[in-house]
């Protein structure tokens, strides 16, 4: 199989190439990435670059897409804009990659005669918040996306549905809970707890940390994808969730005592404008109809996770001083 990846030179995409590269000796892939300010060519670096191909280059250009399309027989399809606080401050580029990105792209795998299938990642935020500690979000959940980010990716779901409905073509939607592992941009909650912790800089934690979500590390991620890509029904969605609710606090305070630490390193800020108060997905679907259910455990998953972030200093602090310019001080 020879596969397009859009958006592999980023956190999720690029350990999902890692995974089917190292599974599958036989098969091809090629990423499309345009290298936004959370892309990153060192992801991939060590890996097989005769069964790897990377172009630089936007989904929304149809030219560069419709070159590409030709050669592959399916899509996965990571490429987003995918940070809330960024979308809050400016939605216009998540209007772009996440909706019109997702057009170009559906339209050319439309036409194009060998493309067998169309996997395209969404997320669990489509769904908006549950306010009370009871309830899953199952893949029937109508829409309620609160910020621009999960507007913009429930647009994409429901431009996706219509292209079903109106031209017959069938796509397959992924809906992940909250990843983390080795890769993530140091913007989100795990990393940018951790690399804080390395620098001696306090962890920022948005109102009280009583804020829900499910955890899921990302290579149990990459394996339902995988999963969805050879086993899943077209047409259908799948929730991915972790079976790993927690509180933000509850995360943090998890990594502070794995690194020996206390909660003086812990810096309350103001909430987020619409902040969600709690997401958990419901995995039954994808564990009855495809055998998928994630297998490590998040206290597991942690640990992991900053022994990576510790044994790759080269490859977050550049990202961390970038982002300590941009912001006038650490990262909020």
């Amino acid at each position: 199989m020879k596969i397009l990846v859009t958006g592999g030179c980023g956190f999720i995409g690029s350990n999902f190439i890692r995974h089917i590269l190292t599974k599958y000796p036989d098969y091809e892939i090629i990423n499309l990435d345009a290298m936004t300010y959370a892309g990153n060519m060192d992801n991939l670096k060590d890996l097989d670059t005769k069964r790897l191909r990377t172009v630089i280059g936007s989904i929304v250009n149809s030219n560069i897409v419709s070159s590409i399309i030709k050669e592959v027989d399916a899509v996965v399809n990571f490429a987003a804009e995918s940070h809330v606080d960024r979308s809050i401050e400016n939605a216009k580029p998540f209007l772009e990659t996440n909706i019109i990105g997702l057009q170009t792209l559906l339209d050319l795998a439309m036409k194009s005669s060998n493309i067998k299938r169309f996997v395209h990642l969404s997320t669990d935020e489509v769904y908006g918040s549950l306010e009370t500690d009871e309830g899953k979000f199952t893949e029937t959940t109508p829409l309620d996306p609160r910020s621009p980010y999960s507007a913009s990716k429930a647009a994409g779901d429901l431009l996706l549905n219509s292209y079903n409905k109106t031209y017959g073509y069938t796509a397959i939607m992924v809906r992940p809970s909250n990843n983390y592992g080795p890769r993530q941009f140091p913007e989100k909650l795990i990393p940018l707890m951790i690399t804080n912790l390395m620098e001696g800089a306090p962890v920022p934690v948005y109102g009280e940390g009583a804020n829900v979500r499910d955890w899921l590390f990302v290579l149990d991620n990459c394996e339902a994808i995988d999963t969805i890509l050879h086993k899943g029904v077209d047409g259908e969605v799948y929730n991915v969730g972790g079976d790993c609710e927690r509180k933000n606090i509850d995360i943090v305070r998890t990594a502070l005592k794995v690194m020996g630490k206390d909660d003086s390193h812990i810096k309350y800020v103001k909430d987020r404008p619409g902040h969600d108060f709690r997401y958990a997905l419901d995995n039954t679907k994808i564990t009855r109809e495809l055998g998928w259910k994630p297998t490590v455990k998040i206290e597991e998953g942690i640990v992991k996770t900053i022994e990576w972030y510790r044994e790759n200093q080269w490859w977050w602090q550049p990202l961390k001083s970038r982002l300590k310019a941009e912001s006038g001080g650490f990262w909020k």
